[in-house]
């Protein structure tokens, strides 16, 4: 495969500085990279051109790689970005990943031949649980195998390249007559129609735990193609038949991950590591730590080649890498006619086999529409209900889009889910569902709060705002106030004021007018004889009316005399206003 855009220190998307070759595959060449933004080592997974040029499979790769990271779990390799790098002769479509320093399952595999019943179930509970977190997701693997195994150099086990297959697969990059995958893994469903699920990935799984324990796959052969027949047409034997300290229960436990049938197996790898753990326990299996990859030699460092990897032991080409493996037109070949043989049988022999061809590929055809439609009918037409409980709207509305599903949207308060985050989902996460189906969100609005209400308004009109925002109008009669400005009848304001959070169904009180508040007619006026001018003046202002004082002191004005008359007279009811001239001495 060509490399990216110069290869070795080229920078990709102006971002990642590429490396040399860790790895090289039938899909893509991985290279080891640095992330110059974060200043972080990472490895960086360069499609093959061919792929690369399909628009159909440029979509899907972007959709797969998205799904991807969305599996958080340490047993898996985390995606960090998938970019789309045009700076070159040609688009670089490329993957970046956490850069696992360590090697494959399948290099340990060819070091040391078969694991042992302990080593063998250390490896295999961390693969089931990085599977059992992507078919939660809805994901599926496809291509379960030694070399998508990465182990570190401190024996962390991570699961590599979800998706890459699926994207292959769904862009039509396995047209009529082709089976895509690595065949010594692919289960029996993928071979006859290239149906894939999480029972296909438990099925992959079921034949490694047979390899980690006997050190070989369980089926050879001199071609890819009749590999292909036997994981069709028998079953997987016991491991125990190799590797004698097996014992039955594990036997058992391969047997039924590996049924031929996929509602025979496992429902997922969530119940395949449940019955491994309970096996582990039951039979008091040692814990061991992982084995880890042999050193490199110094000439390999650079460039290790990821696959096809033969068997440690096994004769025969081993299981082989991913790849696109075109089924035979013919059975058998025909034997050559010798040399001699007269030209007339030549010719009859060369028409028989073009016959025998067109007749094999109608066959075919037929094939591939029947295969095609069985698919359709028993599981392509089925997704999976996707978890989006607790994301924002946007994120949640792409996860059901790419599950092909139709999102009805419900908006509601609710006091403990932030707003424009998903509070509840029908049906339950990992539904079983016809593609197309409708599926109903409830789109949190956050707790509600009291609406703006104009002073004047109608009771009947605040009342109305208050049930819309999802609160309880509440009327009382110490909740009414004299007011200039506002009619008798309608509404002062709220208690609590607008743009308070309240919890739902929370009580908000209306403030009504009781209109302005009346004045007395006529007021009397007091009897201030005798006080001095200051008090009389402060018991006439109190009730409401004007003062005048007069001194009749006959050397000027005194500040603060005593009151000797006044005018209107004690008990006089007079308008509010009025002046009362007072004399004082």
């Amino acid at each position: 495969m060509n490399a990216p855009t110069g290869a070795a220190g080229a920078l990709l998307d102006a971002r990642y500085r590429v490396g040399p070759v860790i790895a090289r595959g039938g899909m893509s060449t991985v290279y080891r990279g640095t992330d110059t933004r974060l200043d972080r080592p990472v490895a960086i997974k360069v499609m093959d051109p061919r792929m690369a040029a399909d628009p159909a499979f440029r979509t899907r790769f972007e959709r797969e790689a998205r799904s991807a990271a969305r599996i958080d779990h340490p047993a898996v390799v985390d995606v960090h970005d998938q970019g789309d790098d045009l700076s070159g002769p040609e688009p670089t479509l490329f993957l970046v990943m956490e850069l696992v320093e360590g090697g494959t399952l399948r290099e340990v595999l060819r070091a040391r031949g078969a694991f042992g019943v302990p080593g063998a179930l250390a490896v295999m509970g961390p693969v089931l649980a990085g599977l059992s977190e992507a078919h939660r997701l809805g994901l599926v693997h496809r291509d379960v195998k030694p070399e998508n195994v990465l182990i570190s150099r401190g024996g962390e086990v991570k699961v590599a390249d979800f998706g890459l297959v699926t994207a292959a697969a769904q862009a039509g990059a396995s047209h009529a007559g082709m089976i895509l995958g690595t065949m010594a893994y692919l289960s029996p469903e993928q071979i006859t129609t290239g149906a894939a699920d999480a029972r296909s990935d438990v099925y992959a799984a079921g034949v490694l735990l047979y390899e980690l324990l006997t050190g070989v796959p369980p089926y050879t052969g001199d071609t890819a193609m009749s590999v292909a027949y036997r994981h069709v047409n028998e079953d997987v034997p016991a491991p125990s038949l190799i590797a004698t300290e097996v014992p039955p229960e594990l036997d058992e436990l391969v047997r039924c991950a590996t049924r031929r049938h996929p509602d025979a197996r496992p429902a997922d790898a969530g119940a395949f590591l449940d019955e491994l753990l309970r096996l582990r326990d039951r039979l008091a299996v040692p814990r061991v730590p992982v084995p880890v990859p042999p050193p490199r030699p110094i000439d390999e460092q650079d460039t290790v080649p990821a696959e096809p990897y033969p068997p440690r032991s096994a004769p025969g080409p081993g299981p082989g890498g991913t790849r696109a493996l075109e089924r035979p037109s013919e059975v058998m070949a025909l034997p050559q006619a010798p040399d001699e043989a007269p030209a007339d049988h030549r010719v009859a022999r060369r028409r028989s086999r073009r016959v025998f061809a067109v007749w094999i590929a109608v066959l075919l055809v037929l094939g591939l529409i029947v295969g095609t439609a069985a698919w359709w009918l028993g599981t392509g037409r089925w997704t999976a209900m996707p978890s989006v409980i607790g994301l924002d709207r946007p994120t949640a509305e792409r996860l059901l889009a790419d599950a092909d599903l139709v999102v009805s949207i419900t908006e509601e308060h609710h006091d403990s889910v932030a707003a424009d985050l998903v509070a509840a989902a029908e049906p339950a996460p990992d539904s079983r569902l016809l593609r197309g189906s409708e599926v109903r969100l409830t789109i949190s609005t956050g707790r509600p709060v009291v609406p703006p209400v104009a002073p004047g308004a109608t009771v009947a009109a605040a009342e109305q705002a208050v049930r819309d925002a999802g609160l309880v109008p509440v009327r009382s009669t110490d909740a009414r106030e004299f007011s200039s400005t506002v009619p008798e009848g309608a509404v002062i304001r709220t208690g609590p004021a607008a743009g308070t959070e309240l919890s739902i169904g929370g009580s908000v009180t209306l403030v009504v007018s009781k209109g302005a508040q009346p004045q007395p007619m006529l007021v009397e006026v007091p009897n201030v004889l005798g006080d001095k001018a200051r008090s009389a003046a402060e018991t006439l202002s109190d009730a409401g009316l004007r003062v005048v004082v007069e001194s009749n002191f006959p050397f000027g004005r005194r500040e603060n005399g005593r009151v000797v008359a006044q005018s209107p007279a004690p008990g006089a009811e007079v308008p509010p206003g009025t002046a009362v001239s007072l004399t004082t001495l």
